[in-house]
């Protein structure tokens, strides 16, 4: 004798950004919303794990577009709005300073783009008009717009700059946090990245990433939103042009209206009952990270001198954005030291924190045997350590070493096995679908694969799809 299914309003694949916010929004309009997620743990790309007594942030370095208190249509009030989320709730702090840094010219992106325009004209007075011109014309595009263009961003700063290395310094921090295109960024996309970066700025909350997800999670409850951890899907069952039925891993099965999923487009074709199961081989993303964190005694940390919040460095004449040969590409990446925000008097981390992001090879990294692979994280971790502290004011090697309390590596090996992510790649696949739309009519594309970037972008996504496609009339 069969069991009938529940049935909901919608069903949400992933506990990610974007899933938890379209949940809270659909909840909040009386919807009956299930949260699946295969994991014990919510945030997805941007989730935090537990070692002894520390708390490691995953994903989140800052989060982007911040605006001071009283600004108007930003993405971040926009959210805030959207959600009902208190500015003090989120406990955003500004940060020191963050840079661009190439061929010996810095860019500052410290929340004030005057001073990142200033510093254009300084280090490229020949190409200042020209950026100037340039800003105008991507502050004229509706980056958020579901129609919007595609493009290459490397032609467009071609043409309307000129000059190669600035140019390079551009893209450097563009696509390392948001492209999913080798060597490039789609137009619309470095729209979204000029804006919540050069334009807007970084910010932090105190404990991190934690306090976002608690508050979506807390919005969840008071919803009325269900969540199921530890309990992903299966198999969509597809009958002509629906998802007719969700299989879960625990054998049991629901049905819903909508089904939203922020697996990835290539996951989510994956996962469907009418398509073959390798679906889509072409079209995954290749864009890998490894990612390196050691913690510091706090006072000799504090001795160190490294002010800096954020370092997006090149250390090659030329900016190469593209899944390594080796295991990892030492020549760029970001540095990320989250002590170095404006946390306000009584209030400091415990510990000194050093984050270092690179580029790295899927493939490779999984053929490894486990105690080779073991062996080669910790070899990285010392090497991209190495690397970041040759963009910082110096410090002895025998002070440094006697203050480092521990270190950990995650590599895109992790990333796949704790999201899903097919070849590890955090921002997906190359082609994104900005209406959410797939040629199923009940199924929608939120997060990474609709094209939304950063935490601001994917809660932005799972609100825009939840409002397009389950509550516009």
């Amino acid at each position: 004798m069969s069991v009938a299914s529940t049935h909901y309003d919608a069903v949400i694949i992933g506990a990610g950004m974007s899933g938890l916010a379209a949940a809270v929004r659909l909840g909040m309009f009386g919807q009956k919303v299930l949260v699946l997620e295969r994991h014990n743990s919510a945030g997805g790309l941007n989730s935090f794990y537990a070692r002894g007594q520390r708390k490691y942030d995953v994903g989140l370095h800052a989060l982007t577009n911040w605006v001071p208190e009283g600004t108007k249509g930003a993405p971040l009030v926009k959210l805030m709005r959207q959600l009902r989320i208190r500015r003090e709730e989120l406990d955003l702090c500004p940060q020191l300073g963050s840079r661009v840094t190439m061929a010996g010219r810095n860019l500052r992106v410290n929340n004030c783009f005057a001073d990142f325009e200033a510093d254009v004209a300084r280090e490229f007075p020949r190409s200042i008009d020209r950026f100037r011109a340039l800003d105008a014309y991507l502050s004229g595009l509706d980056e958020a717009a579901l129609e919007a263009r595609g493009g290459s961003a490397r032609a467009l700063l071609d043409e309307r700059l000129g000059d190669p290395l600035l140019r390079d310094m551009l893209l450097l921090p563009t696509c390392f946090y948001g492209s999913a295109v080798e060597d490039d960024i789609e137009v619309s996309q470095f729209a979204v990245m000029w804006r919540s970066l050069f334009k807007e700025g970084f910010a932090r909350p105190f404990i991190g990433v934690r306090q976002v997800i608690r508050l979506l999670i807390d919005r969840c409850r008071e919803h009325g939103v269900e969540r199921r951890m530890k309990c992903g899907v299966r198999r969509l069952e597809v009958r002509g042009d629906r998802v007719s039925a969700i299989a879960l891993d625990d054998g049991t099965e629901v049905t819903a209206e909508r089904v939203y999923s922020s697996a990835g487009a290539i996951e989510t074709l994956r996962l469907r009952s009418d398509q073959a199961p390798l679906v889509g081989a072409s079209e995954v993303g290749r864009l890998g990270y490894a990612e390196t964190i050691a913690t510091y005694e706090p006072q000799a940390f504090a001795n160190f001198g490294w002010q800096d919040t954020i370092i997006f460095f090149c250390d090659d004449e030329r900016f190469s954005y593209r899944a390594p040969a080796d295991l990892v590409d030492p020549r760029s990446g970001v540095i990320c030291i989250p002590n170095n925000y404006h946390y306000g008097a009584g209030r400091a981390l415990d510990e000194g924190w050093l984050r270092v992001t690179a580029l790295a090879n899927h493939d490779a990294w999984c053929r490894l045997p486990e105690a080779e692979y073991l062996a080669q994280k910790q070899a990285w971790c010392a090497r991209l350590n190495r690397v970041a502290r040759a963009h910082l004011p110096a410090v002895a090697d025998a002070v440094h070493d006697a203050a480092q309390t521990s270190t950990d590596v995650f590599t895109p090996r992790t990333v796949r096995k704790f999201t899903g992510h097919l070849n590890g790649a955090i921002y997906g696949a190359p082609t994104k679908r900005r209406d959410g739309r797939t040629d199923v009519a009940n199924l929608f594309l939120i997060g990474t694969d609709q094209g939304f970037l950063g935490v601001t972008g994917a809660m932005l996504s799972g609100i825009s799809m939840a409002n397009l496609h389950g509550l516009k009339a």
